[in-house]
């Protein structure tokens, strides 16, 4: 999926970022201008710009993932999550939900499932993780309670994910608009000409076709679907792997963050900020940073006290708002909670971030 999500979709309205001392303040918000029309998203995960390395293969934010349906009953909050596995309840091409861990935490010693013992629950791991953020630096507390993160609280970690689904969806938004992202979308659907879905609250939406069904179409068929030639190629490789177990729920769910990169980045059509972007958002992992999306990088970069404006112009490279390394040495004190440090990044400069939690 070397799905770059490219355009910061523009400032929303926000309140004052968190106050900094005057040798490290906040870059005060610039003049909003009139943002240019944006096709509306069906439920996805967005970056601003893209980095001058990708242009080629990641540009225009597209959708990535049908709607996530809500349980209509409360979400549970004793289920065992883990910083440095998937949060998320993965679905199966059958039906079927996987989670890293058992439904309660009395089922979750390593000796039952095998991975180290679960550090929180769904009912308190945001709780924990914001109160390292400020327990490490003060100065985001008022960032925090202006803004509570919806990925990583009990209704964001009840959403049910389809990975293969997601990733799919995720290839064939590369390099168009939104608009054209959809429309693909619901030709590669028609081609399988399967019934709709009903989820629990009774709203319909097209079924997705499992990977032995996609693994087993020609690419001509594919690309009938208005796909290019190499996003065919990718499609049917991605399905390829999910079909021979390469790739599945049961993996994606309790694998370490380094077996997950190591095996997604090896997909062709999926890059490293893809596979960061799709740990976050969609398999909800607490521990990833992302020092390639530009918006961290202006995030960080003001969150110390420089003028992200003036920055802004200078060009030169990957990382023109802040070395790799600062950001690294930055974020490394925040884990094992990155990706919420990351999120909250986004927010003081100002990043859209409203459809990331679908």
């Amino acid at each position: 999926m070397s799905l770059r999500r490219s355009a910061r979709l523009g400032s929303i309205p926000t309140t004052k970022p968190p106050t900094i001392s005057s040798k490290a303040r906040v870059a005060k918000p610039r003049k909003a201008t009139k943002p240019k029309a944006q096709p509306k998203p069906e439920a996805s995960y967005w970056s601003p710009e893209p980095l001058a390395a990708e242009k080629e293969t990641d540009q225009k934010p597209t959708p990535t993932n049908p709607p996530h349906f809500r349980p209509s009953t409360p979400p549970p909050l004793d289920r065992p999550v883990d910083p440095h596995r998937t949060n998320a309840t993965l679905l199966t091409p059958h039906g079927s939900a996987v989670n890293a861990y058992p439904a309660h935490i009395e089922d979750a010693s390593p000796t039952k499932t095998g991975l180290p013992r679960p550090l929180a629950t769904t009912g308190t791991i945001l709780d924990q993780a914001t109160a390292h953020l400020i327990a490490t630096d003060p100065r985001l507390a008022t960032i925090i309670s202006q803004h509570p993160c919806p990925l990583f609280s009990p209704a964001g970690l009840a959403e049910e994910i389809d990975p293969f689904n997601s990733l799919t969806s995720s290839i064939i938004g590369q390099q168009v608009s939104g608009a054209a992202a959809k429309s693909i979308r619901n030709k590669f659907l028609a081609l399988f000409d399967l019934p709709d879905a009903v989820a629990p609250d009774g709203h319909r939406h097209p079924k997705f076709p499992t990977p032995d069904r996609v693994a087993k179409c020609d690419i001509p068929t594919l690309r009938s679907a208005g796909l290019s030639q190499r996003k065919a190629e990718y499609i049917q490789g991605l399905a390829e792997k999910f079909a021979n177990g390469e790739l599945g729920a049961r993996m994606l769910a309790s694998a370490t963050d380094e077996e997950l990169f190591d095996k997604l980045i090896a997909v062709r059509g999926l890059g490293k900020w893809s596979v960061e972007m799709f740990a976050i958002f969609a398999l909800k992992r607490i521990d990833v940073f992302s020092t390639g999306d530009l918006g961290v990088q202006r995030g960080c970069a003001a969150f110390v006290g420089r003028d992200v404006s003036k920055l802004k112009g200078k060009g030169g490279g990957k990382f023109k708002y802040m070395a790799e390394k600062d950001m690294l040495e930055l974020a490394a004190k925040f884990a094992p909670y990155r990706s919420l440090f990351m999120w909250y990044m986004w927010r003081i400069e100002n990043v859209d971030v409203a459809v990331l939690s679908g």
